[in-house]
């Protein structure tokens, strides 16, 4: 067996590894997620991430490597309105704050699963087929645009319609049963509030999913970079919920760079069967971006703090 063979079947077990020693041993005990260890679990998997950039590097070249990186940044950019979405949702269902991280950690499980039945056959098709990645590339453009000039818009979770489904149903109870997502009573199963927001949270997921994958499909036509790159962002997605859904919107720029990269990715989608725009420079445009519109918000924000100040 060739070390190719082994590329997927090794990754995978290296998932569940990791995630195992989160969820079973770091997080055994369900208890309220301080900001101080929710950063050190970030910068565990910032550092997985970076240790595997480097072997990227080392074993598929510079072209590969920046693929990963590129993949990386937009799928951690775009998680952070994902971020916003979930806090949403927490205060509405009143999710207790010890429940929250198992939630997440089910939800990025799913999220995971998700990216692969999806990805894997996305960059076939849009290999054998230029027309599914031009319309891929039409998508961002498109969804770039509609995020630059669309008015922020309070999500409603009681109005979805997969929270109605699930209530309509007569099984979910009232109250909470710890971190349990279904319960019985009397002999029957039912379902928590819990549950109901693990499929929402899935739900939400999915919906953003739209963007993100088609984003990082438009940087590498190697679908084991684009699952990789993917599947780090969203490994280290719940830890950084709990760092940054407090301050989310200090960030009162970052939909705007995120609507540019979308585009620009949109664009080299579409060009792609003419003009090839080398990984490194679409991984430079991509931090210039992402990072000139934090650096934008944070001056924003403080010039905000002292006008108020004076």
């Amino acid at each position: 067996m060739t070390m190719h063979d082994w590329l997927w079947p090794g990754f995978l077990a290296f998932v569940a590894v990791v995630l195992f020693f989160d969820l079973f041993v770091l997080h055994r005990r369900d208890h309220v997620i301080t900001t101080r260890e929710a950063m050190k679990t970030v910068a565990g998997y910032v550092a997985l991430a970076m240790v595997f950039a480097m072997g990227v590097f080392y074993f598929g070249g510079k072209d590969r490597g920046a693929e990963f990186l590129t993949g990386y940044l937009i799928e951690q950019a775009l998680s952070l309105d994902n971020i916003f979405v979930i806090a949403l949702i927490f205060t509405y269902f009143k999710v207790p704050s010890e429940a929250q991280y198992r939630v997440l950690f089910y939800g990025i499980l799913g999220a995971i699963v998700m990216r692969l039945s999806l990805i894997v056959p996305g960059v076939k098709l849009v290999d054998q087929f230029m027309i599914i990645g031009m319309a891929l590339g039409a998508l961002l453009v498109f969804s770039g645009f509609k995020m630059m000039t669309s008015d922020e818009e309070m999500v409603d979770p009681g109005e979805s319609r997969i929270v109605k489904l699930l209530m309509r149903t007569g099984r979910v109870t009232e109250e909470y049963h710890g971190s349990r997502f279904l319960t019985r009573r009397n002999g029957v199963l039912f379902m928590t509030p819990l549950f109901v927001v693990l499929v929402t949270v899935e739900f939400t997921d999915l919906i953003f999913a739209v963007d993100s994958i088609p984003a990082v499909l438009a940087i590498s036509n190697d679908p084991f970079i684009v699952f990789s790159s993917n599947v780090f962002a969203v490994m280290g997605l719940r830890a950084m919920f709990f760092v940054l859904s407090g301050m989310m919107r200090t960030f009162k720029h970052l939909k705007t760079g995120l609507s540019l990269v979308l585009i620009f990715i949109g664009l080299k989608m579409l060009v792609a069967h003419w003009i090839k725009i080398p990984s490194p420079l679409a991984l430079s445009v991509t931090v210039l971006l992402i990072g000139g519109s934090i650096v934008a918000s944070i001056i924003a924000r403080r010039r905000e703090e002292q006008e108020a100040r004076s």
